[in-house]
């Protein structure tokens, strides 16, 4: 079965170029002019990543990251023409897993979202089953499950991105080690990391508000200063 990519983009030749390419390489595209269009076509198409620029008619990308996390946790990879590190740390921020600049290559494109569907619910062909009734793994006041990739705070659902639910099943895994930035990058992005390790800090931060009683007072995720992170139960 194709793999299926709502891209978001106003740039008609761009995305033709993009929807072309991607086509060419198997993958099954929906194109949307603005995030209206994209909204609209969500529900129907039910894709299994999202490909949208940061900058859109009317309505910017991350507004509609925004409004996908509202009932979504779908992979979503913002590109643009932007380089500055702010425009990257709030599309992260706002939801997004990856972020390209222009002008990027289109097998580069094609690596990040494979890289993504990897660590992603539509993907399991490399994985051993799990089966339903034994995925969910309890530590402290969070659950954590890996068949739902949902996680659970007092026994209540919450939204989560593809990153943060990562990070989270790695604390999980190794309640009391101390991650490093690196490790974490590593293990979360492979051989496709992208970002500076500070990026981390912007995924935990998100973490910390969705999970902590008292966020900027951590009890769960503590800072280890100098070095990075560990999950205390």
């Amino acid at each position: 079965m194709s793999i299926k990519v709502l891209l978001i983009e106003d740039e008609r030749n761009l995305a033709d170029m993009i929807a072309f390419f991607l086509e060419e390489e198997g993958y099954k595209t929906k194109r949307a002019h603005d995030a209206r269009e994209a909204l609209q076509a969500f529900p129907d198409f039910k894709p299994d990543i999202v490909v949208t620029d940061l900058m859109l008619p009317e309505t910017d990308g991350n507004q509609l990251v925004q409004s996908l996390r509202q009932h979504s946790s779908i992979p979503v990879i913002m590109i643009s023409a932007s380089t500055m590190l702010n425009d990257r740390l709030r599309a992260l921020q706002n939801g997004a897993d990856d972020f390209l600049c222009k002008p990027f290559s289109l097998k580069e494109l094609d690596v990040r979202i494979r890289a993504l569907l990897r660590r992603s619910s539509i993907s399991h062909l490399s994985e051993k089953p799990i089966v339903p009734e034994e995925a969910a793994a309890v530590s402290g006041h969070v659950s954590v499950n890996d068949y739902r990739r949902t996680l659970f705070v007092e026994e209540c659902e919450i939204e989560v991105t593809h990153i943060e639910f990562e990070i989270m099943k790695e604390f999980h895994r190794s309640p009391g080690k101390v991650f490093t930035r690196n490790e974490l990058m590593d293990r979360i992005k492979g051989t496709e990391r992208a970002y500076l390790d500070r990026t981390i800090d912007v995924h935990i931060s998100s973490l910390r508000k969705k999970i902590e009683p008292d966020p900027k007072n951590p009890r769960y995720i503590k800072t280890v200063w100098g070095t990075g992170y560990k999950y205390v139960l």
